[in-house]
């Protein structure tokens, strides 16, 4: 399939029996052990397990951060495991969003300039509307012209939220978004999350360890061990803390 062509599958994005193998003999780890997964369109979807679970590489290797070793991944209806590099960069620029623990943003350039840059290295602009939709639901109208040391932690993770938003990706990839942020900013950011799926349309697929976080989502998937050992639907954090209890996290 051509990279231009539109993506028609139901399915945001999936992994087909995807292992991750580091080392070889008796140091060999498998981190990802053949683990199938289905991520829907329009829908939020936490990864949970215990520590060294796979959790983060999974979602590494569903956005075309890491290869696997065997297996396949696909967005929507392209399989990225099979793109050369260069294709596979246009994928991750053009059709992926990114949030992560650490805000990433560059220091010298104004909370707009980082919302806007990966748009602009490609030499396109948002469309307006879309950009006033996610600025204004983030509550950052008035901290456009502020620079990352000018704003708390919780304003730096917006705005690394609307740039991950700003152009329109088919699926947002988060890891440990709220890691660095206190409960009311995380609460914050979460329910802004929330709101981009059901308002906006987006899907996003989350690792996150604090049970709190996931009730946010629409499904959780819990792994241990590389495998996908069990999934809750319309999670609650109470329901989520006592399934990882049985997972020994």
């Amino acid at each position: 399939m051509a990279i231009a062509e539109t993506i028609s599958s139901p399915l945001a994005a999936r992994a087909v029996t995807a292992s991750k193998i580091y080392g070889q003999d008796d140091n060999e780890v498998r981190a990802l052990d053949g683990i199938s997964v289905e991520f829907a369109r329009s829908r939020f979807t936490a990864i949970m397990g215990p520590s060294g679970s796979g959790k983060s590489t999974l979602l590494h290797c569903l956005a075309g951060l890491d290869r696997v070793t065997a297996g396949q991944v696909f967005l929507g209806d392209i399989e990225i495991s099979g793109c050369k590099e260069k294709q596979l960069t246009l994928i991750r620029r053009d059709r992926i969003g990114f949030v992560f623990q650490a805000y990433n943003l560059v220091p010298t350039l104004t909370a707009l300039e980082n919302m806007t840059l990966p748009m602009a290295l490609a030499g396109r602009k948002p469309d307006k509307e879309w950009f006033d939709s996610v600025v204004d639901m983030l509550h950052m109208r008035d901290r456009l012209a502020h620079r990352p040391s000018e704003l708390s932690g919780g304003q730096q993770q917006r705005v690394a939220v609307a740039r991950a938003l700003m152009s329109r990706p088919e699926v947002i990839f988060a890891d440990e978004p709220t890691g660095n942020l206190d409960s009311r900013s995380s609460t914050e950011i979460l329910t802004f999350m929330r709101g981009a799926v059901r308002s906006l349309d987006q899907t996003i697929v989350m690792v996150t360890h604090d049970p709190v976080a996931a009730s946010f989502s629409d499904r959780v998937v819990f792994l241990a061990d590389g495998k996908i050992v069990d999934e809750m639907s319309d999670p609650t954090s109470d329901g989520v803390l006592e399934r990882l209890k049985g997972l020994g996290n």
